[in-house]
């Protein structure tokens, strides 16, 4: 089970390097820590599903969907999670530059956004 302390943790980890001048290794920087909340985030949410609504899902998407379902989500917000989901496996699974640097830029974008 994920600690919800350590998501509030790694998700001021993430907006502590927003806050550096942009260079490659706050990118990659970055993108890590983005990668590590991600995760912590998604699984806090299985396990909110799974104890609060009695509902299992065993991926992010499935996970995402399911709270657009039960009214957790709109429609915009569940799509941006979706993309999370997208931007976390590129990231992940293989390394491109111009990918990071696209995935780096959303993150900054999102995170400035926020209320």
């Amino acid at each position: 089970m994920v600690n919800p302390n350590s998501f509030e943790k790694g998700l001021l980890k993430l907006e502590e390097i927003l806050k550096h001048k942009e260079d490659a290794i706050v990118c990659d920087a970055t993108i890590q820590r983005f990668e590590f909340t991600f995760e912590l985030g998604w699984k806090a949410f299985r396990t909110f599903l799974k104890e609060i609504h009695g509902i299992v899902c065993n991926s992010p998407k499935s996970c995402f969907r399911e709270g657009l379902s039960l009214g957790l989500f709109d429609l915009e917000t569940t799509e941006s999670f979706l993309k999370m989901v997208d931007d976390r496996n590129a990231t992940t699974h293989t390394y491109n530059e111009d990918a990071a640097q696209i995935i780096y830029l959303n993150i900054k974008k999102k995170a400035c956004k926020k209320p």
